[in-house]
């Protein structure tokens, strides 16, 4: 077994440590979320972590760790009885983003269940987690179905399998922590929320410390028990510290002062529930005692509510994360117990100092960035350039983004399981019965008793039993949602680049990209504008990332759409290749028009007919504005096979309808 990183030798990154060692001192606290770039040692310091907890007692023989002094009267190994145990060390166990439901929770013997009627069971990794840590890599990447029970396990305690008839529960209380880079995607609220405290982490800019990184590391790698020797001494000094603080926790003194200004933070940052104040007072609790103090202070809240609030104030992925410093510290001291403040409540009445809008107006001019007008028409008016240039405009802010209905892709897919298009997925309805392919994990039994009773007599069947072999086992075939790749092609040549159209333009993509978030899926953005098309951000799961991009998108230029759909079909066939169970949805946004080059009409009816070949599943947002609509961009899906929709409908029913016209379209 390879010698793990020592926790004392992790240059920098004291927010990481501290807020590791916190729910060291205190379990309580709740865990830990580690946000940052990739590189900034995250895994590092938390597998180091493991090595520095103390021993815990355990129950010989027990698959379940039950603590000897109270053990678990439902322990599937038990029942046990009180005595001294056996001690270990605390285990940190990692759960892999790709692991089955029956890995997590454990898995039943289907075969020896049904033919002695025995409840034969397999632990998985929350029983081997239970008091000790549970540590999820990239856990933005974690299927839904899994997410789901890991909230069920840190909310009850406990982990409960039952499975045709068949219930099992044992005690599940670990240490949750996570290790994320944003830019992969956001995690779902209901789990960042179960996260005690969060910690963002980036690579020091400081150039002797960055050589200080890599020294350590490089000794690390020629010699892991030789650098681990090196670093016993201080290993062993903070490990000491942890049982101390444990040991003096009991009598920190939480006085009301503190409590007071804990529920005036929570309040002043409007966090939901009450789950961050509870936080906020273990995490205090545990400042005081690390300190080595019996008393709470305003800087133990002070620094608890900089770990424990910044991924709770967040309303959609779009919210930057953190926390306003300033109003932090005015209502610590307005609630600091030295007065009753002066009646506003810490109200934070300075308006924001930053334009409301983009600075610079256009000067008005025809659409297209060469001076020339469309031959397929133009809406006049349109201002032409800023400061940035001849044919270029620059960037404008997105309008408020709003509910769109879900658009989907037509058939069964067999993607990742997600919240958009229909798939055969490992959750879901059950819509029939198949043999099994592998491990059998969703037995359905109905088709299984069928399969088996014709054969009871030729088998010797005698009494009650049934006489059940494997191939007679059948699997559940279930139907639920997948998650798809949705890639926008959006417009921004100069035909688009009237600042009100492209605010909206962008808030519109914006609402999509909401509900990306929410359905699971990936995105990517391509823009064309100019005299081509490029990537603007590869396929990716973090809507953030897109958001970024397409507000800070400058227009102006020409109108190469066929270039725009090219580029999209390159997109689509490396995704393939990486994913091919994921199916896309190309959402084109742009009003139509094709401008630029030796018939670029042609060539752009040319490039959506190679998309509409590959039955790719498209929806056109026709951007068209004026009183004269060309209906180019209608004319547009229909080569792509797909259906349009204006921006006006992107908001109402109307768009309920689209899945159904690409799949008549398709039919015709």
């Amino acid at each position: 077994m390879t010698t793990p990183f020592p926790f004392s030798a992790v240059v920098g990154q004291d927010d990481l440590r501290l807020a590791l060692l916190l729910n060291a001192v205190s379990p309580q606290v709740g865990g830990v979320l580690v946000r940052g770039e990739k590189g900034t040692a995250k895994s590092t310091a938390v597998r180091a972590l493991s090595a520095l907890l103390p021993e815990v007692a355990v129950v010989p023989g027990c698959r379940f760790s039950c603590d000897p002094t109270a053990p678990d009267p439902s322990c599937p190994d038990g029942p046990h009885e009180r005595g001294d145990g056996a001690a270990r060390p605390a285990r940190m166990v990692e759960l892999p983003v790709g692991a089955s439901e029956d890995r997590l929770v454990g898995a039943l013997d289907i075969e020896r269940a049904l033919a002695e009627g025995v409840k034969a069971f397999e632990p998985g990794l929350l029983a081997d987690a239970h008091r000790g840590i549970l540590y999820v890599d990239e856990v933005n990447l974690l299927h839904d179905h899994l997410v789901d029970l890991l909230l069920d396990a840190a909310a009850m305690g406990a982990s409960y399998v039952e499975r045709e008839g068949v219930s099992v529960r044992h005690a599940a209380r670990f240490l949750l922590v996570g290790t994320m880079n944003p830019e992969e995607g956001e995690l779902r609220p209901q789990l960042l929320d179960r996260f005690g405290l969060t910690v963002e982490v980036a690579a020091s800019r400081e150039p002797e410390q960055r050589v200080e990184v890599v020294r350590r590391r490089l000794a690390y790698d020629d010699d892991p028990a030789g650098f681990a020797a090196r670093w016993a001494d201080e290993e062993a000094a903070v490990r000491q510290r942890i049982v101390a603080a444990r040991e003096s926790l009991p009598s920190v003194r939480l006085g009301d002062g503190a409590l007071r200004q804990i529920a005036a933070t929570c309040a002043a940052f409007e966090v939901d529930g009450m789950r961050a104040d509870i936080v906020m007072a273990r995490t205090a609790t545990a400042l005081a005692a690390w300190a080595g103090r019996t008393e709470v202070l305003a800087e133990d809240v002070r620094q608890a509510a900089l770990l424990a609030l910044p991924h709770r104030r967040r309303r959609n992925p779009f919210d930057a994360p953190g926390l306003d410093e300033d109003k932090l510290d005015e209502t610590l001291e307005e609630f600091s117990g030295e007065g009753d403040g002066d009646g506003d409540g810490g109200r934070d009445d300075d308006p924001d100092p930053g334009p409301g809008g983009p600075g610079g107006g256009g000067q008005p001019g025809p659409e297209d960035g060469d001076g020339s007008a469309s031959p397929e028409g133009g809406d006049g008016g349109e201002p032409r350039t800023s400061g940035a240039g001849a044919g270029e405009q620059s960037a404008v802010r997105a309008a408020e983004p709003f509910r769109t209905k879900v658009l989907s892709v037509p058939g069964i897919g067999t993607g990742a399981a997600g919240r958009r298009s229909r798939a055969r997925t490992e959750q879901g309805r059950t819509i029939g019965a198949r043999r099994p392919q592998g491990v059998l994990s969703k037995l359905h039994l109905a088709a299984t008793v069928r399969a088996a009773a014709p054969h009871q007599r030729a088998r010797g069947r005698s009494g009650a039993g049934l006489v059940v072999r494997r191939d007679d086992l059948r699997q559940a075939v279930r139907e639920g949602r997948e998650s798809n790749l949705v890639l926008f092609v959006v417009d921004a040549s100069g035909s688009m680049a009237a600042r009100q159209r492209m605010s909206a333009v962008k808030g519109a993509v914006l609402s999509l990209l909401l509900d990306a978030y929410q359905r699971r899926d990936k995105v990517g953005l391509v823009t064309f504008r100019g005299s081509a098309a490029e990537v603007a951000l590869p396929p990716t799961s973090s809507v953030d990332a897109a958001a970024a991009r397409l507000e800070s998108l400058p227009t102006g230029g020409r109108t190469p759409l066929a270039a725009g759909l090219l580029k999209a079909h390159d997109v689509l066939r490396v995704e393939r290749l990486r994913d091919p169970s994921r199916r896309a949805l190309v959402v084109v946004v742009t009003d139509g028009r094709a401008t630029g080059g030796p018939e670029p009409v042609a060539l752009a009816s040319r490039a959506a007919r190679l998309l509409a070949a590959e039955e790719v599943a498209s929806v056109v947002v026709d951007c068209e504005s004026g009183p004269v609509r060309l209906g180019l961009a209608g004319r547009l899906a229909g080569e792509l096979g797909g259906s349009a929709v204006t921006l006006d409908e992107l908001r109402a029913d109307a768009i309920a309808g689209l899945v159904r016209d690409v799949t008549s379209r398709r039919a015709a």
